[in-house]
């Protein structure tokens, strides 16, 4: 558990000690339950709570779909409206299911841009960072996986677009893609392929969530300003931090009740919202949609994955220096792949002392130009591929890798940060006034 000096569990009754001998799980979780936390922890820190809700919301609703669902091409999509039309609730668990992977986006994306912003993924959480991102990642293949599923011609073409990227891959690429496919092209060994691994991936995630939370909680939570708690003694702890337990718990569950109020409106009055409508029509190999989209959460990297063309002189140069070898379809997937990596080397990346944003005042004006440029991909992602969308996804693409890659970097040396609270006390009182237990000065 955190290197933070708290009070442990201890065993008081003969028949707890007796199961705590042997399986320490209360104490387990006692310690979880009652870990110190930063005291001045702010509203940005609830998506944690609701990413575990959505993680099991997932998990549930998935189960009892796939007890009506049948993995075949002949098959699925006809048994994906049985479970609309005939199964008790069953346009509800659909709906459930749907939305939550969107509502799981959303909460992943704010926790990942508030980490970006408080310097979470700074030493010494770089493991826990790293952990965070791989779920992202699994998170990514699952809900990809999941919306071949239901069989429709959204679900059909965008497989076939996306599988095709491995097919750009030199030297392998070709085998690679029959091998993800289970044959030449779409059918009923990729459909049942990607069922398999959706149904298997998430307890995967599930498991890497329990490691990002053991690693962050033997590490400590970061906070809005980046100091440490201390610990050097348990009074010193106690002035830092509160227990997690009622005081976190109850603010998270406030939080989670607001959000779940808004989901299941959006679940219960416009649930096709954010769903493509081509998609409640059977997969027709013969009949190749106008406009081939994924769905919302994949729009930025596929908004960059389409602007690296030919014509980019970047893609010119790396073929030519490669012999042809990397030509503008395997740069665009590299490129794609990339914008997740340079992410994941946050820590390295980013050389400033000061790890959170509150107090490095370039760097606020650099992050808000990165989340309006995130929000600009995912527009120019649902934009068809032409002009002037191409030439604005390319300029927002590099953008995206210049802040990482340039930015991030550079700012470590230029920059003057402001002056950071000695303590995570003195930030506390200065926002809320003087902590109630705190001894009065004679």
């Amino acid at each position: 558990m955190s290197g933070i000096p708290h009070d442990h569990y201890e065993p008081k009754s003969n028949g707890e000690k007796w199961l705590h001998s042997r399986l320490p799980i209360v104490g387990l979780l006692y310690d979880t339950l009652m870990i110190p936390t930063p005291k001045n922890l702010n509203w940005m820190w609830i998506w944690g709570i609701v990413l575990t809700f959505c993680l099991a919301l997932q998990i549930v609703t998935g189960i009892v779909l796939v007890m009506h669902y049948t993995p075949h091409v002949d098959m699925a999509f006809a048994s994906v409206e049985h479970i609309m039309r005939n199964v008790n609730g069953g346009y509800m668990l659909r709906y459930l299911h749907a939305n939550g992977a969107s509502l799981f986006f959303i909460a992943v994306y704010a926790h990942i841009f508030r980490g970006l912003y408080y310097g979470s993924y700074k030493a010494p959480r770089e493991i826990t960072w790293i952990i965070g991102m791989l779920i992202y990642l699994m998170m990514m293949g699952t809900a990809f996986m999941g919306y071949v599923l239901p069989w429709g011609q959204m679900s059909f073409w965008g497989a076939t677009v996306i599988t095709g990227l491995f097919g750009a891959i030199p030297f392998i690429g070709e085998a690679l893609q029959t091998w993800l496919l289970g044959g030449p092209a779409v059918d009923n060994a990729t459909l049942n392929r990607f069922f398999s691994l959706h149904y298997l991936l998430p307890f995967v995630i599930a498991g890497l969530v329990i490691v990002h939370i053991w690693a962050f909680h033997t590490t400590g939570n970061n906070n809005p300003t980046g100091v440490e708690v201390r610990r050097g003694s348990k009074e010193d702890a106690k002035k830092d931090t509160l227990p997690f337990w009622p005081y976190f718990v109850i603010k998270d569950l406030f939080a989670l009740a607001v959000i779940m109020t808004v989901f299941f409106a959006i679940v219960g009055f416009m649930p096709n919202y954010l769903g493509h409508p081509d998609n409640y029509i059977e997969a027709n190999a013969l009949a190749t949609p106008a406009h081939i989209v994924p769905e919302w959460y994949f729009l930025p990297f596929y908004a960059i994955l389409r602007a690296f063309t030919s014509e980019v002189w970047v893609v010119q140069i790396a073929s030519f220096v490669t012999g042809g070898i990397i030509d503008a379809k395997f740069f665009g997937v590299l490129a794609m792949f990339g914008a997740i990596a340079v992410m994941a080397l946050a820590p390295w990346l980013d050389t400033s002392s000061v790890r959170s944003g509150r107090y490095r005042p370039m760097f606020k004006w650099w992050f808000a130009l990165l989340v309006v440029d995130f929000f600009a991909l995912m527009w120019l992602g649902a934009m068809p591929a032409e002009e002037p969308y191409a030439s604005f996804s390319l300029i927002a693409a590099a953008y995206w890798f210049g802040y990482f890659l340039v930015i991030l970097p550079l700012l470590g040396v230029i920059e003057k940060p402001l002056a950071q609270p000695a303590t995570i006390e003195e930030d506390f009182d200065a926002h809320y006034g003087k902590s109630a237990d705190a001894t009065p000065a004679e």
